[in-house]
């Protein structure tokens, strides 16, 4: 039997432990510090079991580890390294869907040294994303076409059907880390400059985006798209853009968020029983009049405009308890968020994922190919997100464990003997890129 443990049990691991599990061959540990939380996920499948297992007892984790073929880290990202020490002292491969780390990049000699393959950012954004933008750059450069522009677009999303707040949006994964998120800095390429745009300003930077079938979204920079040039190796291309898409309106209100601090990490004293209002009106503009105004005021936006209607539809302005007198604004707010934005029994999520790539040939004559990537989630059962994130690290798990995938050190999927197989492993299940070529 090959042995499979997978570390942390949050929304996403659900279809990774059902598709592990299924195979004959595989024998599956889910640990997790709750333990309940790990007994949802194996679900009684007779070839898995749960573990109750903290981060923070590395004996007990170095055990497991060491009694694993393969070690899968759902844990969150800044945990990932600590796991990863203790899996290359065992010799065990590693497996997360999170972006490489410094921490995670400074193991990579030492895995090297110890045989270990520690493979990251295969998921769905990163992760499938690098593995079709591959495929597509490859084909492009077998045709001998020369290499223009790449742009690629992501979001997860409400079904059409699904959308049915004002801020156009519902949380399929870490609320936390979606509006953490927004506090990123971009940096992106375009016709040969550099874009820089601080987090700061990060949602005055939209543009309109339309997706076939989906009708018209709306698309902001995620992180820095120039260091993706080397990693898919396309130097000289005049413009490299990733961008995450939301339907119209959450950008507005995201950055009103962000200019009047809720989206500020730092933890602040509040008296014993504020409330939502009182956390707005310490936000406010100082002065007399309804919080509503004085938000207005201070953000310079219309009273009772659409902005104060979502903070309103949300409890920004309720009676409602902060719970707790020492508390990040980002905190209050994805709290808020969470308990309004919850998906409803047999509603569906959506992914959208897109690349736009520009070539021209050898005549000069040019081309627009895009390829696109539309998954809707499960009335009732698995949500497009869990499966486009844990799928793809079900399918490089299956591989590393036959022997397939033979690389060592820190590794994200950029090359074929990775995104080949695993691209083709996901076809059966529904993930699958649709391409298509018009004049730019």
């Amino acid at each position: 039997m090959k042995r499979v443990l997978v570390l942390g049990s949050g929304l996403v691991s659900g279809p990774m432990v059902k598709d592990l599990a299924r195979h004959d061959d595989i024998a599956l540990t889910v640990g997790d510090a709750d333990a309940a939380k790990a007994e949802r996920a194996v679900a009684g499948h007779p070839r898995a079991r749960a573990a109750a297992v903290s981060i923070e007892d590395a004996a007990r984790v170095a055990a497991l580890v060491g009694d694993a073929d393969l070690v899968v880290s759902l844990l969150p990202f800044p945990l990932h390294p600590k796991v990863a020490r203790i899996a290359i002292d065992r010799r065990v491969p590693l497996i997360t869907t999170s972006y490489v780390s410094p921490e995670m990049r400074a193991l990579d000699r030492d895995a090297r040294a110890a045989g270990v393959l520690l493979l990251n950012e295969i998921g769905l954004d990163p992760g499938l994303d690098h593995m079709s933008a591959m495929r597509m750059i490859r084909d492009a450069r077998h045709q001998g076409r020369r290499l223009l522009s790449f742009r690629s677009c992501c979001g997860g999303l409400p079904a059409p059907e699904a959308s049915t707040n004002p801020w156009g949006y519902k949380f399929s994964w870490s609320p936390r880390g979606v509006l953490a998120a927004g506090r990123n800095a971009a940096r992106w390429l375009e016709d040969g400059s550099v874009v820089d745009v601080p987090g700061a300003e990060l949602f005055r930077r939209v543009t309109p985006y339309d997706v076939p079938g989906i009708g018209r979204l709306e698309v902001y920079p995620n992180r820095d798209a120039t260091t993706y040039v080397a990693l898919y190796g396309i130097e000289g291309i005049q413009t490299m853009f990733r961008g995450t898409l939301r339907y119209p309106g959450w950008c507005e209100t995201l950055d009103a968020a962000s200019r009047l601090g809720l989206l500020d990490d730092t933890v602040r004293r509040f008296r014993a029983g504020t409330t939502y209002e009182g956390l707005m009106d310490a936000l406010a503009a100082p002065g007399g009049g309804p919080v509503p105004d004085r938000v207005a005021a201070r953000l310079g936006l219309a009273a009772g405009g659409d902005v104060m209607r979502r903070f309103e539809w949300a409890g920004l302005f309720s009676s409602i308890p902060l719970g707790s007198d020492a508390l990040a604004p980002i905190d209050a707010l994805c709290a808020r968020l969470s308990a309004s934005m919850a998906y409803a029994d047999g509603e569906r999520d959506m992914i959208v994922l897109q690349h736009e790539l520009a070539t021209a040939d050898d005549a000069g004559k040019t081309a627009l190919e895009k390829s696109t990537l539309v998954a809707y989630g499960e009335p009732g059962g698995d949500s497009a997100m869990s499966r486009t994130v844990s799928l793809p690290a079900a399918a490089a798990a299956r591989l590393i464990l036959d022997g397939k995938i033979g690389q060592t050190g820190v590794r994200i999927p950029v090359d074929p003997e990775i995104f080949d197989p695993v691209l083709d492993l996901l076809a059966p299940a529904g993930i699958v890129f649709h391409g298509s070529q018009t004049a730019p």
